[in-house]
C-alpha cells in the first residue's frame, strides 16, 4: 500500500505543479483533495482504521469520475470545449501549461502594434509540438485513473481484511 500511495502522491504532485503553472483552479482544488485523502487512506491503513479507508474508496470513485470529466473536457466530448474558462472557474483566461510548453513546441510571442491595446497583452503562436496539449492532459488523467483503480481495489481488499479480523475478535 505504501508504494501505491507514493505513486499516487507523486502523480498528484506532478499534476498539481503543472496546473499551478497554468492557473487552472478547478484541477488545483481536486489535486489538493487527492493529496489529502491519499494521506488519510495511508494513515487508515497503518493505524487499522477502516473508516478512513472507506473515505479513501469513496473519494477514489469521485476522483475517477473527475478524471473522466477532464478527459471528456479536453477531447471536447458532449458539447464541452477546451477553449472555455471552466477549469479556472471563469476567473481568468489561463489555459493548460502544456498548451505553450509541450514537448517540441516552439512558442512565439507577438506584441500588439495597435494603439490602445495593453502593453502586457500579446498573442502567442505555438507550432511544432510533438504531441498536442489536450492529449498530454488526457494521458495525465488516464494515469490518474489507472492508479486510482488499483488503489480502489487494494483499499477494498484491506477493508475486507480489517472486517474479517474484527469479526474473528468478536467471535472469540
Amino acid at each position: 500500500m505504501f508504494c501505491l500511495c507514493v505513486f499516487l502522491q507523486l502523480a498528484a504532485l506532478e499534476r498539481q505543479i503543472f496546473d499551478f503553472l497554468g492557473f487552472q483552479w478547478a484541477p488545483i482544488l481536486g489535486n489538493f483533495l487527492q493529496i489529502i485523502v491519499v494521506i488519510l487512506g495511508l494513515f487508515g491503513t497503518i493505524q487499522f482504521r477502516p473508516r478512513y479507508i472507506v473515505v479513501y474508496t469513496v473519494w477514489t470513485a469521485l476522483w475517477v469520475t473527475w478524471n473522466v470529466f477532464i478527459i471528456c473536457f479536453y477531447l471536447e466530448v458532449g458539447g464541452l470545449s477546451k477553449e472555455t474558462d471552466l477549469m479556472t472557474f471563469n476567473i481568468s483566461m489561463h489555459r493548460s501549461w502544456w498548451r505553450e510548453h509541450g514537448p517540441g513546441c516552439i512558442r512565439r510571442v507577438v506584441r500588439p502594434s495597435a494603439p490602445g491595446i495593453l502593453e502586457d497583452y500579446s498573442y502567442v503562436s505555438v507550432t511544432g509540438c510533438i504531441i498536442d496539449f489536450q492529449y498530454l492532459e488526457v494521458i495525465h488523467s488516464a494515469i490518474q485513473i489507472l492508479l486510482s483503480l488499483i488503489g480502489f481495489v487494494y483499499a477494498c481488499y484491506v477493508i475486507s481484511i480489517f472486517m474479517e479480523e474484527e469479526d474473528s475478535c468478536r467471535s472469540k
